[in-house]
């Protein structure tokens, strides 16, 4: 679903840069954020309804940030995404246990991107 707000969380600048450029050019309103952070600062002024959650950030890391805003009541239904370089189906389970609605895997398929947010963004059935 094209314009609905986007929060990309993730500590390279290349992977910002790249994912808030496909993310825009499928007609979304994006803002970055490096660290946990600035995510929480941006949040206060910023409503996304999906948020791409790098795993391993600096400081505060993308599953306590994650934890932290699925207990907030005001802000537990943006869907999360955690996006890791790590594959593994624990990995999987660790991201979605810590309350991420999906996982990503990296390097993320580019040309696919837009139809997996899309995915995510579609009201659940009976809403």
């Amino acid at each position: 679903m094209a314009g609905e707000p986007i929060l990309v969380v993730d500590d390279n600048v290349v992977q910002l840069k790249l994912l808030s450029a496909l993310l825009e050019r499928a007609g979304h309103p994006v803002r970055v954020a490096p660290d946990a952070n600035e995510a929480l600062a941006i949040l206060r002024s910023f409503r996304p309804r999906l948020i791409l959650m790098d795993i391993q950030l600096p400081g505060i890391d993308g599953l306590t940030l994650t934890r932290m805003l699925k207990s907030n009541p005001s802000l537990r239904d943006i869907v999360i995404v955690g996006v890791t370089a790590y594959g593994m189906q624990e990995d999987e389970d660790r991201v979605r246990a810590a309350g991420c609605d999906g996982y990503l895997s990296k390097p993320i398929e580019t040309r696919a991107l837009p139809d997996v947010i899309a995915s995510y963004l579609q009201p659940a059935v009976g809403q």
